[in-house]
């Protein structure tokens, strides 16, 4: 039986001088690996329907995923029995204030380099559903050029989607009929869109609920 994998939760207040030392420039004589080479009797892949991203090639070409933050807290809960201490009111006040200066910052580069670029809009909850409908979306191959043979990950779909449900379970009696509304379109939308893709892939098929009818 394998041994389940244990997280480390870090207080990353603590190692913001280890993160200025480890920031020097890699030394110049290490290269980097050459690209693995396909077998050259694999043919080539020609454009098509959609093509399913497997869970190798997504551990190839995706970066190390981060553990989530309910199972950190478990695995240090499990391992030290207590989690680092919440920042104080101070610390959150102060850090709040530096990150505001900083994206002042940008933003005055920003303008300095366009003049007609305006101030830029604060982000609202109408945005952050955007996103993740947009995510799920493009990660079920939306958005593929013409010809080209869309890229289909439907692992990474579903994931997307189910932070779209925990987002609307979560904020229930909280948002405005607008963004309560958007928020429900967008994730039928998207759940609909997920059933018709895996009824295309091949899976067992299962009937969409009629529009309307929820």
């Amino acid at each position: 039986m394998s041994e389940t994998t244990k997280f480390e939760v870090i207080d990353r207040r603590k190692y913001k001088a280890q993160e200025e030392q480890e920031s020097a420039p890699t030394p110049e004589h290490e290269t980097p690996p050459s690209p693995t080479r396909e077998p050259s009797g694999k043919p080539a892949e020609s454009a098509g329907g959609p093509r399913l991203v497997s869970p190798e090639s997504r551990r190839e070409s995706a970066p190390p995923e981060v553990p989530r933050t309910a199972t950190g807290i478990e695995a240090a809960t499990e391992n030290d029995g207590e989690l680092p201490p919440a920042p104080t009111a101070e610390e959150s006040h102060e850090q709040k204030a530096a990150y505001d200066a900083s994206a002042q910052r940008v933003e005055d580069l920003i303008r300095a380099q366009n003049p007609g670029v305006g101030t830029q809009p604060p982000v609202t909850f109408d945005q952050l559903v955007q996103q993740l409908y947009l995510t799920a979306m493009l990660q079920m191959g939306a958005g593929a050029q013409e010809g080209q043979r869309p890229q289909v990950d439907i692992v990474g779909a579903r994931s997307t989607i189910d932070l779209m449900g925990i987002l609307a379970e979560k904020t229930r009696g909280n948002l405005t009929d607008g963004e309560d509304r958007a928020l429900q379109s967008m994730l039928f939308d998207a759940r609909m869109a997920f059933l018709e893709l895996t009824n295309m892939i091949g899976m067992p098929s299962v009937k969409p609920p009629p529009r309307g009818k929820k």
